[in-house]
């Protein structure tokens, strides 16, 4: 899989307080939970949130972020102010900050305080305001909203004096003692005199401000003193009285510069991604080009550079000395993410990185603004008020739009500031956020203080904050793991001087961490020395070496627990907080919560029950609509909890049958550190309305749902796995360009029943292809089902334009995301087909569409594979697209050590070593095999699952038939890779368990390069060596060497793989599969061949077809380049194991170059199946993946010669056709065991004095078992080389043997001409050629009795280098090829089997060995019809046997 589609999934606000500890580090007075609330900067909402909330019109209460009552900033009060009117009622409220728990005030203006109880005697309105001067939060049922107006009030910052409306002198009462307070040293010494004003506000909202009865009192200032006033609310009275000046401001703490994250400046830092091959460097991603490399600006102090790019996609990093060893990515992060870089039109972009925070960005994907002030010189800057100079860059690497920048190098003194945009003053803000605003004052009273600089780039208002002190631990992040009821591992430095506690709360309420600790109920850990034991060890091997502690606790107080917020936190002898953290929960879940029983919906006595696992849940409700029409309000219901599973559960009514609902969760969710109500679908949805916007209630064994005959329907018969062909194909693709296909069924599941595709499928059946694997068919995000809406591109200005264009990527990205297609690596209801693909996307239609093709394709004798994605989600969080983490929130994804979702995958990483997130997949496995009658599964990104949990799903479908084939992408990377996380299911740890994986190393040898580069890197089916192209491909020796070895990689696929066969290598010696290397890895990895899932094409990268064009020499003709997707074809139907192609490798299918078409539209993913186009021609692919090859591509797709015709085509699908018969033909090609193999299958032409290019396979049928009736022997010869080749068995002269009868009567007149001379034991074979020869039974001769191997000295040895060397203009190629090779026969009697390294599976014989064969029709298309009677009589012949 390469990356997907990903849906737009920031969660900016909800996720503020991670994203902001990620970008500040050090800055501790802006982190959760601090213990200077004195420091918090003016904030950018304030939220009044309680149990208020939700008749306010909040969808919940406690909810930080509802607009519903969040307070007004009033620019002239510097007060926080807002009237809502409450029924009557007791309600409890407290203030939070910036839409989150972080930074929250309660009773008594105290950081985080308890909540404030308000009794609203009747119903009316209630003022609420907010202080952040004071951080008092108040309303005037429990106080009056009193403040201090006169004569002086302009000095206090208000518009005018004698301004009752205008609240700057606003009078405290936190303490609720009713004396009110309000001192400030804002008033400069002289006489004035003082009124008290009472403020409300009216149901409207709006404010009136008047004087109380009493009268106004005079006072005086003098120099240096502050004044107090104080009033007195029983008596009405005002008092004056001087203060010290001190009094009228907190004091500053003492926070210190975070230290930089590149601790020793380096000598180079460079820009490598995908920009360097377009600005001159001599490939991508390379750390040491110094033509991305920045320049340090010492007056800066920061390393930049400017670069023209290009329109186009692009990613890019920064790599710092000319090496990957240190390098940063997305969001600041060490090793991080790629960060993308969209350039809409050719431009210049600046680029900057800061050894300070590690942040590399541009101006085109950031702001770039700088706080220009009358402090800059102090800091380095040549001069104040620099807006140019970037010592003062505000920084944003979370990407949540709060910039920031820190310095203590400000000395101390009056400073003023504002923000500069662009590093001119033509954009800037100033006081309030105001455009060209103010200057924005700012004190330090000492030398080294620290100052924080806060840039909202929403609002334009930037705060300064000066001082503070550092916060100890952070419960945002969650580095402590809950892994078993009375278990914890914590990666902390173990004291047993210190004290270690568990937190939680008994009401489910959050966790407050302040400079005390963290509050809720603590319970104290003791220390477990000897570690975990065994079997949590093996559970989570990431934890090793970690600190573990005993939780003394009962299951009932657990389960109160996890109700909310739990963490645990470490305290000194003293008391003094050193660490807190919150806990990462999944382990837990699994000890405690365990369920085996029924989820979902479940019809019991003909009455639907639903259940929901919801463990950590405090309500379930089940809101039941009675239609999928959005406006249709629903009726909720509470659902009844299960303490001992964390099931919910409520039994409905008969006629609940076919209506929708949603759950309604309220539950604790870490990512936005509140409790959340989420309105969510379920998880076990079984049907969907459109959009996934509600699931509906539904009996999947309701006969409407099934077409005639579903329930007595048989899969296609299938004796064994390694019989299984495998033909890949998207279902949207399948139709969405066959005109045969009425227009309202193309793309879509009905499409499989007509048309030219379902011919083509048919006749590709009948030549012996097995199974249709259709790419993600379940409920996926990224596609509008609603297709009114969906904006498609005009096909036809799309073909009006050259094929070497920009244009048509251009109109197809235009549309890409709002039209019908996407790959669909984007699960959203795993038990759901897709709406997209149906006819009618409301509920049911879909199911039995989808029924229906399913049975329309086994008519057909095709089995049918589902493509699972169960590595990961669409989205996570309080995103509207997740589903499984608003209900269960941290747990069914796999979290990083700071309990961040982890993103390898592409997107949210999911978890299946997590017990429920295994069983989800286990589920949906057995429901697609029972319902939908599916009979394989391709497991996307399999290595990202454990081991255990592949055996899980096999062991299920074993129960259901074990004919049910298992399969997926075993690679090993991420946070998984080297069983990091457990034993994972890569290629090598899945051998002996019958569960296949892709074989690269047949791929990248046969093809040249890798799905990571190297597009015109040339391998062994496209003229390495023996017809370079004119790229540098090394010298004759190097190419000679590399083809020798891929020649070794493609011999131990062709094995199957097998980790244990041994055969003689290019290097002369006895080499074992597992012997021979693949970057840096063991090239054979197999058990048992039904492990090997042998490809040279798939959805990834570019086609088969694509990769030659890149790759072939300048002067391979259409026709030659036919022969070389011939080749690659033929190796992997040839090969032992299972045959994966993609649809249209039959039909040299072209994607126009695009090498990650996931979500390029139809234009460049269309199949003819006409056989008319190939799709080649396009215009140029996207941007985002290809742009960078532009160059390369523009004058191939602009070559007319390169354009495959119809003559190309039918060549190619003639071939394909033909060599799945001669597959089909003999149980030699689908030997079941790795015995088998050892023992029957053997190469001639090895060693170092080989004839490159060439692969003679010999296949025994004179050991062993009788496998094939028909043959003694079959002998195959793929010669790459464009030479034909004779080559010599001596010892084999006077045999009967003759070309295979299917390609005796091939439409290829070429391979016609290959032959066998039984007088001089010789083959002779065209070039770029597969030829198959037969030995009829009872031919051998018995006096052949000893192992003779084949001798390593050629009659004729090759030549060590090629007829010329690549240059610029096509070479001519190497004539060694055409040699005539005599080698010694193969041995005749059984040979030992060599012992594998890992054990086989083992596999049942099948009871009847010509079974594969008996169920093929001999189909050739036109071009070997009239050749065919004479092939069809003898495959005929063959079925009688």
């Amino acid at each position: 899989m390469n990356p997907k589609s990903i849906s737009p999934r920031a969660l900016h606000l909800l996720c503020l307080p991670l994203l902001l500890a990620l970008l500040l580090g050090g800055l501790s007075p802006v982190l959760a939970q601090r213990d200077d609330p004195e420091n918090i900067p003016p904030p950018n909402t304030v939220t009044i949130a309680g149990t208020l909330q939700t008749p306010l019109g909040c969808p919940g209460d406690w909810n930080t972020q509802c607009e519903d009552t969040m307070l007004t900033y009033d620019a002239d009060s510097d007060l926080w102010l807002a009237t809502f009117v409450l029924p009557a009622g007791e309600y409890e409220y407290k203030a939070a900050l910036n839409g989150t728990w972080d930074d929250n005030y309660g009773l008594g203006a105290e950081y985080y305080g308890p909540n404030i109880s308000l009794v609203v005697a009747e119903d009316g309105p209630v003022t609420f305001w907010y202080d952040h001067r004071s951080r008092w939060v108040a309303d005037n049922v429990n106080h009056q909203l009193v403040s201090v107006f006169g004569d002086f009030q302009d000095e206090l910052g208000c518009p005018a004096d004698d301004a009752p409306e205008c609240l700057r002198g606003l009078l405290l009462d936190p303490d609720g003692d009713g004396v009110y307070e309000y001192v400030t040293a804002a008033v400069p010494p002289g006489d004035y005199s003082a009124t008290v004003a009472v403020s409300a506000g009216d149901e409207t909202g709006a404010l009136t401000s008047a004087a109380t009865a009493g009268d106004a009192v005079a006072f005086t200032v003098g120099e240096g003193e502050a004044v107090l006033f104080s009033y007195d609310a029983a008596a009405g009275t005002l008092t004056t009285a001087a203060a010290d000046p001190a009094a009228a401001a907190p004091a500053a703490g003492g926070a210190t510069m975070p230290p930089p994250v590149v601790s020793t400046p380096p000598d180079l830092v460079v820009v490598p991604g995908t920009i360097q091959s377009v600005l001159g460097c001599a490939e991508d991603w390379l750390p040491d080009c110094d033509t991305t490399a920045l320049t340090y600006d010492a007056d800066d102090d920061l390393w930049q550079a400017t670069f023209a790019l290009p329109a186009g996609e692009y990613e890019y990093k920064a790599a710092l000395n000319g090496a990957w060893d240190v390098n940063f990515g997305l969001n600041a992060q060490a090793g991080g993410p790629n960060i993308p870089l969209v350039v809409e039109e050719d431009a210049d972009v600046s680029f900057f990185f800061s050894t300070q925070t590690g942040w590399i960005t541009e101006n085109v994907n950031s702001i770039i603004a700088t706080v220009a002030g009358s402090f800059q010189d102090e800091i380095g800057c040549p001069a104040e008020w620099s807006p140019d100079c970037l010592r003062s860059w505000l920084q944003d690497p979370d990407g949540d739009g709060t910039f920031v920048f820190q310095t203590d190098a400000i000395p101390a003194g009056a400073y003023e500031a504002k923000v500069a945009i662009n590093q001119t003053w033509d954009e800037n803000y100033g006081e309030a956020g105001a455009p060209g605003g103010a200057n924005i004052p700012f004190t330090v009273d000492a030398d080294g203080t620290l100052v924080s600089f806060l840039w909202n780039a929403a609002n334009k208002i930037m705060a300064i904050q000066v001082g503070g002190s550092g916060q100890v631990g952070s419960l945002a992040e969650a580095k402590a793991h809950w892994v078993a009821a009375d278990t914890i591992v914590w990666d902390v430095e173990y004291s047993p001087d210190n004290e270690y506690a568990f937190h939680y709360t008994n009401t489910g309420e959050p966790l407050v961490l302040g400079s005390d600790g963290v509050s809720g109920a603590p319970l104290l850990l003791s220390y477990v020395p000897e570690g975990l034991s065994p079997e949590l060890a093996a559970r989570f091997p990431h934890l090793a070496g970690q600190a573990v502690f005993h939780l003394p606790a009962r299951v009932g107080t657990l389960r109160v627990a996890l109700k909310g917020q739990v963490a645990v936190a470490a305290t000194d002898a003293e008391g003094n907080l050193l660490d807190a953290t919150a806990l990462q929960i999944p382990g837990v879940l699994d000890d405690i919560y365990a369920y085996d029983g029924p989820l979902g919906v479940s019809y019991e006595d003909g009455v639907p029950v639903l259940r929901v696992w919801a463990p950590t849940a405090q309500r379930v409700r089940l809101v039941l609509f009675d239609d999928a029409n959005p406006d249709t309000p629903g009726e909720a219901t509470i659902m009844r909890a299960d303490p001992e599973t964390g099931v919910w559960a409520l039994a409905g009514e008969a006629d609940w049958d076919r209506k929708y609902y949603l759950y309604e969760v309220t539950v604790f969710a870490p990512s936005t550190g509140a409790v959340e109500t989420n309105l969510v679908t379920d998880p076990y949805s079984v049907s969907l309305s459109a959009n996934s916007a509600r699931s509906q209630i539904v009996n999947l064994d309701d006969a409407d749902l099934k077409p005639e005959g579903w329930d007595t329907r048989e899969r296609p018969p299938l004796a064994a796995p390694e019989d299984i062909v495998i033909y890949e194909l998207h279902i949207r693709d399948f139709s969405a360009y066959d005109q045969s296909v009425p227009a309202e069924l193309r793309g879509t599941y009905g499409a499989f029943a007509q048309g030219d595709g379902a011919v083509h499928l048919a006749n590709l059946a009948a030549a012996g292809v097995t199974h249709l694997h259709l790419l993600p068919s379940f409920d996926i995000a990224t596609i509008n089902e609603n297709a009114a809406e969906r904006v498609e591109p005009d096909a036809a200005e799309l073909a009006a334009l050259p094929p070497d264009s920009d244009q048509q990527q251009a109109i197809v990205g235009e549309t890409r995301d709002q039209d019908a297609f996407n790959w669909g690596y984007d699960p959203l209801h795993y038990n759901v087909p897709e709406g997209s693909y149906s006819t009618d996307p409301d509920g049911v239609a879909r199911i039995l569409e989808y029924r229906q093709m399913v049975q329309t394709l086994n008519a057909m004798g095709l089995r049918v594979v589902a493509d699972v994605v169960y590595n990961h989600t669409n989205a996570s969080g309080q995103n509207d697209n997740s589903v499984l983490d608003r209900i269960v929130p941290g747990y069914y994804h796999r979290l990083s050590a700071a309990g961040r979702v982890e993103t390898s995958t592409c997107c949210q990483n999911t978890a299946t070593e997590h017990a429920m997130m295994r069983r989800l997949m286990v589920d949906s496995v057995r429901l697609w095999a029972e319902q939908y009658g599916i009979d394989a599964f391709r497991f996307d990104l399999m290595g990202h699952h454990m081991k255990d949990d592949m055996l899980a799903v096999r062991a299920a479908l074993d129960e259901i038939d074990p004919s049910i084939y298992v399969y997926g992408e075993g690679w090993d990377f991420g946070e998984v890779a080297g069983n990091a996380r457990g034993v994972n299911a890569t290629q090598r740890n899945m051998a002996g368990t019958g569960i296949g994986t892709f074989n690269d190393r047949l791929r990248d040898a046969a093809r040249g390069g890798s799905p990571f580069g190297g597009q015109q890197e040339q391998g062994f089916i496209n003229g390495l060596f023996y017809d370079p192209n004119e790229t540098d491909q090394g010298t004759a020796d190097e190419q000679l060497a590399r083809l020798l070895h891929f020649t070794d990689l493609i011999q131990i696929g062709l094995t199957g793989n097998l980790a244990g066969y041994t055969f003689v290598g290019s290097s002369g010696e006895t080499v074992s599969g597992a012997d021979v290397d693949y970057n840096g890895n063991p090239a054979g990895y197999t058990a048992d061949p039904q492990e090997n899932i042998v490809y040279v094409s798939k959805h990834d990268n570019e086609t088969l077809f694509d990769a030659i064009q890149y790759k072939a020499p300048a002067t391979a003709d259409m026709a030659a380049r036919v022969r070389m997707q011939n080749l690659g074809n033929s190796l992997v139907m040839l090969s032992q194991g299972v045959p994966f192609f993609q649809a249209g490798d039959d039909l040299l299918r072209s994607k126009s170059l695009d090498r990650n078409s996931y979500n390029s539209g139809d234009w460049f993913n269309a199949l003819d199946w006409t056989a008319q186009t190939t799709n080649w021609g396009r215009g140029l692919p996207m941007a985002g993946d290809n742009e960078s090859m532009w160059p390369v591509m523009a004058p191939l797709l602009a070559n007319p010669d390169l354009m495959p015709q119809p003559e190309h085509i039918a060549a190619a699908a003639a071939h394909f056709q033909e060599m799945a018969q001669v597959r089909a033909s003999s149980p030699l090609f689908r030997l079941p065991t790795a015995e088998d193999v050892q023992a029957r299958l053997q190469f001639l032409n090895t060693g170092p004095e080989q004839i490159p290019g060439v692969i003679v396979m010999s296949l025994s049928d004179v050991t062993g078992n009788n496998l094939d009736p028909a043959a003694d022997r079959v002998v195959v010869i793929f010669n790459a080389n464009d030479e034909p080749l004779s080559f010599a068995v001596p010892e084999w002269a006077g045999r009967e043997m003759a070309l295979h009868p299917v390609l005796a009567n091939s439409a290829d007149a070429l391979v016609r001409e290959a032959a066998w001379d039984a007088d001089e034991g010789a083959f002779s074979v065209p070039g770029r050629t597969t030829a198959v020869f037969v030995q009829p039974e009872g031919t051998e001769p018995t006096q052949a009795t000893e192992a003779i191997q084949p001798t390593a000295e050629p009659t004729a040895a090759p030549t060590s280098e090629p007829t010329a060397e690549p240059t610029a203009e096509p070479t001519a190629a190497p004539t060694a090829t055409a040699a005539v090779v005599t080698v010694a026969p193969l041995d005749t009697q059984e040979a030992p089997a060599a012992t594998a390294e890992v054990a086989p599976t083992p596999t049942p014989a099948p009871e009847d060995n010509n079974a594969g064969v008996t169920a093929v029709a001999l189909l050739v298309i036109a071009a070997a019809a009239g050749a065919a009677a004479g092939v069809i009589a003898w495959l005929r012949s063959r079925r009688g046997e």
